[in-house]
């Protein structure tokens, strides 16, 4: 692999690692030695349940509004509560060009915190059932170890309930 791929194919995971540096933010970057593209497989590289892996998702209206919505790794979002806490109209997932552009990091690897853009936040309380989650770690193959509370905090989130009912 030339060197120039070899340097762009870790730009998000350096870009969160100086995010967490210059915020003192005590958080950890994981790189497992394994691509890491779905909770299962993320959940088996670390060697955790799945349910400490969350998602952070980015969803779209029609009006090109932009939100995050976080929730653990065995969860999907409801669009209808999603969209009755944002206060959006039929949110969608937005294409990994947007998640690029307002993230700054790319679609299966973006982190909850540290985003170009100031977005808005919904965390699912359910995600604060762990002590510790492991999150997109800017890249593929890289994690973030954190705590719900500190997501929270960086992000100034809103805790509401937007998943579907198991």
């Amino acid at each position: 692999m030339p060197e120039s791929d070899q340097v762009s194919q870790h730009d998000g995971q350096g870009q969160l690692q100086e995010f967490l540096s210059s915020h003192d933010i005590d958080a950890e970057i994981i790189v497992p030695g394994a691509d890491t593209p779905t909770v299962p497989a993320a959940a088996d590289a670390l060697g955790v349940r799945q349910e400490q892996i969350v998602k952070s998702l980015v969803f779209s209206d029609r009006e090109g509004q932009n939100v995050v919505a976080i929730v653990r790794g065995t969860a999907k979002v409801d669009r209808r509560k999603l969209s009755k806490a944002a206060g959006i109209r039929k949110p969608r997932l937005a294409s990994p060009d947007v998640v690029q552009e307002v993230t700054g990091y790319r679609a299966g690897g973006t982190p909850p915190i540290g985003h170009r853009e100031q977005l808005d936040v919904y965390i699912d309380g359910a995600v604060f059932d762990e002590p510790v989650v492991y999150a997109g770690g800017g890249e593929i193959d890289a994690l973030l170890r954190i705590t719900p509370a500190t997501i929270k905090d960086l992000t100034d989130a809103c805790v509401v309930d937007i998943c579907e009912d198991e």
